[in-house]
């Protein structure tokens, strides 16, 4: 197994820019991981729609959703002194005196472009704030102060854009603060959407619980990490991300395991946040940070079936599906993919691996 593995052709006219008008209209590929076993193997393939999966997920299994929610988290600014156009994405506030020298006020992780020397200073457009960049934290994060504001999150949710992926080329407009986000999104926290559940509507899910299939929710706060391509497939490093897995959560999955009800995630984050939970076969609560790194050998303990969008090559994200459907079958279904148009990435069509 290489990286190259992991890498796969794909016209950029399949790279979705926009959301659908209605969520649960998009292309679902459903992928029957034992369509391929035994000498009588069927098609694994099959193409429908997402509201077709109400038709795969049986009476009194279990769907979990994460329900962490995206804050308008990137700001525009300008440099103080030769007013170059800065943009600065907010990760996560600063907690406690780490810093050699005091620090005051609101003091952020952030993603800045283009890059800031030490010292320098920004004001945020149309706004009293100002924020300094004061140097980079363990991991190379750009740490910014801010200043004229009492609450940076508040100024965000005021004057912030939704932070979209790279890979959509356009600028964030005011319906993405809804599109680009679950419909039952709830802990505010993420800096990028868990895009697999965007596909669910509330009249979907009400018609999932009205055939008794339990919803339960955990949350990971997912971060821009989840887009950092892997450049070494043993040694890679994921950035830590915010999770809880509640002790109530907890026991309703451990009785659905004892009764032999499937678990069903809907997106890597969600399988992330579970598989980080398991020891001894019990799914344990959990609220800290998570890192875990999910690659071909995996053992999965927690999850049955998973819901996920179509990843970026040579991507985390793209090897977690690998693990989890195997290689061989991985490729087939995203040559299937392409080969049907369907629509890739944070906006695009969805996979149910069965």
């Amino acid at each position: 197994m290489n990286l190259e593995d992991f890498d796969y052709p794909l016209p950029k006219e399949l790279i979705a820019q926009k959301p659908l008008a209605q969520r649960d209209t998009s292309k679902l590929l459903v992928v029957d991981r034992k369509g391929l076993v035994g000498a009588y193997s069927c098609t694994p393939l099959h193409d429908k729609h997402f509201s077709d999966i109400l038709e795969y997920i049986p009476t009194g299994d279990v769907l979990v959703l994460n329900d962490t929610k995206v804050f308008p988290a990137r700001l525009l600014g300008k440099k103080k002194v030769t007013e170059g156009k800065v943009e600065v994405l907010l990760l996560s506030p600063v907690a406690g005196a780490w810093h050699a020298a005091p620090l005051h006020g609101n003091v952020w992780r952030c993603l800045v472009q283009p890059a800031l020397k030490e010292g320098q200073e920004i004001e945020i457009g149309g706004t009293a704030a100002e924020a300094v960049f004061r140097e980079r934290d363990k991991d190379g994060i750009p740490v910014l102060e801010f200043s004229g504001v009492d609450d940076v999150r508040a100024l965000a949710e005021k004057i912030g854009s939704m932070p979209l992926p790279p890979y959509i080329k356009r600028e964030a407009d005011s319906s993405d603060k809804e599109s680009y986000q679950t419909v039952y999104a709830e802990k505010e926290g993420a800096v990028a959407a868990p895009t697999a559940g965007f596909h669910f509507t509330k009249g979907l899910l009400g018609k999932i619980q009205a055939k008794g299939i339990e919803i339960l929710h955990v949350t990971l706060h997912v971060g821009y990490g989840t887009f950092k391509p892997v450049e070494d497939l043993e040694n890679h490093r994921m950035q830590a991300e915010r999770f809880e897995l509640t002790e109530q959560v907890a026991g309703r999955l451990n009785l659905a395991r004892s009764e032999k009800r499937g678990i069903w995630a809907v997106g890597t984050t969600t399988l992330r946040a579970l598989e980080s939970c398991v020891q001894d076969k019990k799914i344990i609560p959990g609220k800290g940070e998570t890192d875990l790194y999910i690659k071909p050998p995996f053992e999965f303990e927690a999850v049955d079936h998973l819901i996920t969008n179509f990843h970026l090559p040579k991507t985390t994200l793209l090897l977690l599906t690998s693990a989890f459907m195997g290689e061989s079958l991985r490729k087939k279904a995203y040559a299937h993919a392409v080969a049907e148009k369907y629509r890739f990435y944070s906006y695009g069509d969805a996979m149910l691996i069965l």
